[in-house]
């Protein structure tokens, strides 16, 4: 392996480490405004939505009301209380009854 690979791995471990430290040293033992710290608690899920949600609709070519209706069936589990598991089981089998039937 060339010094060219080794400086890149360098570089890229430096540009992952630089993001995750700064918070750590400069708001070490500093309390946020609660609407800071709501809004940081809640971009895990924005970002999940933005990441699922696309795939939603293109899950099956052509058939975009398999995406919709593995997704309603996904949130109504959830929304009953389901964990992850029972969500991604059901829907699995929902949308496995659903493709017989296509």
């Amino acid at each position: 392996m060339g010094a060219t690979y080794w400086w890149m791995l360098f570089g890229m471990a430096l540009v992952t480490y630089i993001p995750r430290m700064i918070p750590l040293t400069f708001l070490d033992g500093k309390e946020l405004p609660p609407i800071v710290s709501g809004v940081l608690r809640n971009i895990p899920f924005a970002v999940l939505g933005a990441l699922i949600f696309p795939a939603v609709l293109f899950v099956q070519e052509g058939n975009i009301l398999f995406g919709v209706i593995g997704a309603s069936v996904a949130f109504f589990i959830a929304l009953l209380g389901g964990g992850v598991m029972s969500v991604v089981l059901g829907t699995i089998g929902v949308l496995a009854v659903y493709s017989l039937f296509i």
